[in-house]
């Protein structure tokens, strides 16, 4: 693990006061919620160079961007950062990202589940319709993304985007993230009359979304690399399931020699 190069912030552990009195109810009638102010531009400026240099570090996409699928021109996809440099350690174990995140799921506490830097490249595509949860075998959606982009978002850079209240339309959950999804769900929020919610993303904003929230993204019509720092938390009380396909089984990597019907307390899924 790459030491620490910078001193954290106390603003990671600190709460964050910009949630309403009714930010639980009208995350549970959304399904996401995009955030003002979740760090300051002083906290991300000092984790940002960190995250890039471990992304150029660790990726193995090298293909060129014509050569790709749908799926390869989305993003540049990193995991679970954590393990491989104390700094990002300390944004993804941070108490304000986690308590947001329990305190949406309504729930005691959340555990880690694993985190994400996706990078969408100068020219990369969309991100297909989604919802996150068809990847993991896990037996509530009381599972929450933490989407942090690490740099301003205008819409020509693709921001992450939402369909308002889909996590509880059950139609696409069998679809992994593909052109047949994007087929299959654009056309299915459409005809369901969801809201299409596309917003740009200030530096220090946040989103935060259900496991069943469908969602996309744009392309990058930008001349820079669309940098966002993913987080995924769960319910601390949430146990693991039998796969229900191919993803599944090799997200249960992610809670190594957790047994179905158990809850995933491994050194990988500590309590936030």
């Amino acid at each position: 693990m790459t030491a620490m190069t910078h001193a954290p912030t106390d603003e990671l552990d600190a709460p964050y006061e910009g949630l309403s009195p009714t930010a639980a109810a009208d995350f549970t009638r959304d399904g996401f919620v995009h955030l003002s102010g979740v760090l300051s531009p002083e906290t991300i400026a000092r984790f940002e160079p960190v995250i890039t240099s471990e992304v150029i570090r660790l990726n193995t996409q090298h293909l060129p961007l014509a050569e790709r699928d749908t799926y390869g021109r989305a993003f540049l996809q990193v995991s679970n950062l954590w393990r491989e440099n104390e700094t990002v350690r300390r944004l993804v174990f941070s108490r304000r990202l986690a308590g947001i995140a329990a305190a949406l799921l309504g729930v005691h506490a959340v555990r880690l589940y694993h985190d994400q830097a996706l990078y969408k490249e100068p020219g990369g595509g969309i991100t297909p319709w989604h919802a996150d949860q068809y990847y993991w075998p896990l037996s509530s959606d009381r599972c929450v993304t933490v989407w942090l982009p690490l740099q301003d978002t205008p819409l020509a850079m693709g921001p992450l985007a939402f369909a308002r209240g889909s996590h509880n339309f059950s139609h696409g959950r069998d679809l992994p993230i593909s052109d047949e999804s994007e087929r299959q769900l654009k056309q299915a929020v459409a005809e369901q009359d969801f809201e299409d919610v596309v917003e740009p993303f200030a530096l220090g904003d946040a989103s935060f979304h259900r496991g069943w929230t469908f969602h996309h993204a744009g392309p990058n019509r930008g001349t820079q690399p669309r940098r966002v720092m993913t987080v995924i938390y769960m319910d601390a009380d949430i146990r693991v399931t039998e796969p229900t396909n191919v993803h599944q089984a090799r997200d249960r990597d992610w809670m190594p020699g957790t047994e179905a019907g158990r809850i995933p307390d491994t050194p990988l899924n500590p309590v936030l």
